[in-house]
């Protein structure tokens, strides 16, 4: 609880820190007013930069992209059923939703969306193979969310709004099967009196 603490903590440091940044340059924290100030110019484009991976940041923190995706697979200690919860509703999916929410400030920042694809595609990637080699049943799905979280950031990187479109999609069909899952490995755990997956043969 501590490590899922501080590390989202981190990223909320660098969240905060881009909303302050925005609201000095615009003088508001209303979407609106901040995509029209971005359109017109009337941000520098290191403002705009700093603000745009500052915010980005805070969504890394919070839906465990790299380098901040250490305190998800820790978090599954608790019961399957708080596990089902975080996974499919709220918590990690709010980094998502907030890359998707200041994709109208940040589309037009070529720099942006790249450092979004590549932290997105580096996510999956990476947790992908770490859950091909875990062998607790709670921490292989945990990596394995974290690799799903890593394909809706990677969409939103690719700037179409069809890529938006398919991060937002895929939001709510993991939501979905994510939930189902975790009940799913609670299930078997408390058949099986383990979590340990090389003791759960035939």
């Amino acid at each position: 609880g501590i490590k899922a603490f501080l590390v989202t903590k981190a990223g909320d440091i660098m969240l905060l820190a881009g909303i302050l940044i925005l609201y000095l340059h615009v003088g508001s924290f209303s979407f609106l007013q901040s995509a029209a100030a971005i359109e017109s110019g009337k941000i520098i484009f290191s403002i705009m930069m700093a603000a745009s991976l500052l915010i980005f940041g805070g969504a890394i923190g919070k839906s465990a992209q790299v380098p901040l995706q250490t305190w998800l697979p820790d978090a599954m200690e608790g019961p399957s059923t708080v596990s089902a919860l975080i996974h499919a509703a709220t918590m990690v999916k709010a980094g998502v939703y907030l890359t998707a929410r200041t994709f109208i400030l940040f589309s037009g920042v070529t720099e942006w969306l790249t450092t979004v694809l590549y932290i997105g595609a580096i996510t999956a990637l990476l947790t992908a193979t770490l859950a091909l080699v875990s062998v607790d049943i709670k921490r292989v799905l945990a990596f394995s969310t974290i690799s799903q979280l890593g394909f809706m950031i990677t969409a939103l990187g690719i700037g179409t709004q069809l890529g938006w479109f398919a991060s937002q999609f895929h939001v709510m069909s993991h939501a979905l099967f994510k939930a189902l899952l975790f009940l799913a490995a609670g299930s078997v755990m408390h058949a099986a009196g383990t979590t340990d997956m090389r003791e759960m043969g035939g």
